[in-house]
């Protein structure tokens, strides 16, 4: 699904592909459940929402940098393929808005703590701040449904 445009869309074009933002977006069925994904990266920032039904109930941020870079290297990823999916243990993650219960809290911070874990293990070097969006309709633990999630995430990034 597109995203909306002003009136006069071909003006919008013009400008956006010289802006400096990047944005890339994907879709998919989770749970008998589309969803949609958008990545804007700023020069400071990557921006990543997950909508469902259009919705965001939640904001969450998550710095790459550590205060002590000697910290942050004690968790790069390993060459042993069971880590990988393992969010990184130095990684931050706050909620700004939302996550009115605790559960809810928890499962945000997940996801956007993995996010964050795939852009660093993509990039090392990133340290602008990950700010994720959610708005899902369900806010299940289950496997499926997260790894599905991720992944969809992972095809904007």
């Amino acid at each position: 699904m597109p995203l909306p445009m002003a009136p006069d869309s071909s003006q919008v074009l013009g400008i956006s592909s010289s802006y400096p933002a990047i944005t890339k977006q994907a879709a998919g069925t989770i749970d008998d459940i589309h969803t949609d994904v958008t990545s804007t990266a700023f020069s400071d920032k990557i921006l990543i929402t997950i909508t469902q039904g259009g919705r965001l109930a939640q904001w969450i941020h998550v710095p790459l940098d550590s205060p002590n870079p000697n910290f942050a290297d004690q968790y790069m990823p390993s060459s042993d393929n069971a880590d990988v999916l393992l969010p990184m243990a130095h990684l931050s993650p706050k909620t700004l808005l939302g996550g009115s219960t605790s559960e809810r809290e928890t499962v945000g911070q997940l996801y956007a703590t993995q996010v964050a874990s795939a852009i660093v293990t993509r990039n090392p070097e990133d340290k602008r701040t990950v700010v994720v969006g959610l708005g899902l309709s369900k806010f299940e633990a289950r496997r499926e449904v997260f790894y599905d999630t991720v992944d969809l995430v992972m095809k904007c990034l």
